[in-house]
Order: C-alpha cells, then structure tokens, then sequence
C-alpha cells in the first residue's frame, strides 16, 4: 500500500491527526486509471467535507491527486481509499476554521463476489448519512456475527425497519420489483448506479424483517462489488446468485470514468 497526503508521500506526523477519530472517506475501485460513479464519490467528499468542517473541499485538486497516486503506485488497477481530515483539527474547538488535509490510499484492487449468509441486529451507525472513520462499531457488529457462524450483519431499527449492512447496501426482489431499504443510511454509491440502469421495475419503500418472508432473493453492494445473500436470518433465498448475477451485469454496463488530466468534476459541474 502507498499513502499520499496532499499529493506528497505521507510522514508519520500528518498521520497522527488519525487518532482524533474525525474524518470522513470515500472508498472506489480503479481499472486501468479509471473508476466507476467518479461523480458520486465526489459529491459524497465534498458533502460530508461541508458537515464535518463546515468549508469546501477543492475537488479538482483530490481528483488530481488521485491520479497522481495511481501513477506514483504504478498501478492502474487498484482500490483507492480517499479520506478528509485536518492536522489542525482542535476537538476542544471543533468550530473553528481549519484547512482539510487529503489522504490517498493505494493497494490491490478487489472484486467482492463471493455469497455469504447475515444475521439482524438492531443497531445504527452515528451519523449514518456520512462515510466517516468511526467504524468501530460496526466492525464490533461483524465480528459478533462471524462469532456465531455467519458472514456479516444486517442492521435494523429498534422496531425493525431494516437500513443497510455493516459496509454495504441491500436489495431484496420480491418476485415482481428490486426493493431497496428506506431508512436512515450511507447511501452508497454501487447502490445509485444500479438504481439508475436496473432494467426491470424497483421501489424505495420501508422495509421491515417480517416484510423479508415472502423474498426469495437479496444481495449486498458496495464500491468493491455485488455479492449474493444466500440467507438472511437463517432464511434461505434460493434465487439471490442470479440476481447477483443480474446486478453484476448491469454495472459493467456503466461507463468508466478516466482519472485524466482533465478534472472529471469540472465537466460535470460538481
């Protein structure tokens, strides 16, 4: 793995801000200098960069060094982690006007694809509308649940509304429509693309664990791909690896977008 800070190669000191736990990052994968929902990724930065510090993050400069730390990496595939900060935070003063710092992380790339069975918790991550680093709990919440024999966790309300899982988001087919989870969640940005290009009929709706008896397929996604749920709770969805499947093909559908030296989000108008 190689990190960058501001475009430079990261030093030990502009990685100790890291142990005040406020920040907020955004994780994609990259082929051949490219990535997918580039303007997504984006747009979450420069959001939660707004919430977090109340400032704006100069996006032409991270896509810039993002680039620049494939390059640097040598490696045109590639998963990249980029994560705002500021080595000047003070959380005794958290109001104040800071300059933000930009962290990119380069190592192997993935592709998540393998099925894998979850169990519910009632649980919530703070903030969940923010891709932040507190993620603790939520790995706390995965290791429960591979404890007791399962893969990873669902998470639901107190009165069972079911939100998203420990890193990913679900979609459950009811026999007729794709079913995506209304609830306070990071809305992820896998999970916009398929909403977008999904060929057959979807909804947004609440979702509650007793709504999942009659589902016969479900899968997860992320940035790092779209898996199968074989079972949720113990139930088995017999029909979850095609519509996986379904999924995956739908996405390597989207265009690519180039890492270039033309900033992405200046034609976009981010």
């Amino acid at each position: 793995m190689t990190v960058t800070c501001n475009g430079q190669p990261a030093q030990a000191d502009d990685l100790l801000p890291a142990l005040v736990n406020y920040g907020h990052f955004t994780s994609l994968q990259a082929r051949s200098h490219a990535v997918q929902g580039l303007e997504l990724h984006l747009a979450r930065l420069s959001q939660a960069t707004r919430e977090l510090f109340g400032s704006d993050l100069d996006l032409r400069q991270v896509q810039a060094w993002m680039a620049q730390a494939l390059q640097q990496a040598g490696q045109g595939d590639a998963s990249l982690r980029v994560t705002v900060f500021s080595r000047r935070f003070d959380f005794r003063n958290p109001l104040a006007a800071v300059p933000v710092d930009v962290l990119v992380a380069v190592s192997a790339p993935v592709a998540l694809t393998a099925p894998k069975r979850v169990r519910s918790v009632v649980w919530q991550r703070e903030l969940p509308q923010i891709k932040h680093v507190g993620t603790f709990g939520l790995f706390a919440q995965r290791r429960a649940a591979m404890a007791v024999g399962v893969d990873d966790v669902l998470f639901v309300s107190p009165t069972g509304g079911i939100s998203e899982g420990s890193t990913w988001n679900l979609a459950v087919h009811d026999g007729q429509r794709l079913l995506w989870p209304q609830a306070p969640a990071l809305r992820g940005t896998a999970e916009a693309l398929l909403q977008r290009h999904w060929p057959g009929a979807q909804a947004t709706q609440p979702l509650r664990l007793a709504d999942l008896a009659g589902v016969k397929a479900a899968f997860a996604c992320n940035a790092s791909g779209v898996w199968a749920l074989d079972a949720i709770d113990g139930q088995v969805l017999p029909g979850s690896q095609a519509l996986a499947e379904q999924g995956r093909a739908v996405l390597a559908g989207v265009a690519w977008d180039v890492l270039g030296s033309e900033p992405f989000c200046a034609a976009k108008g981010i």
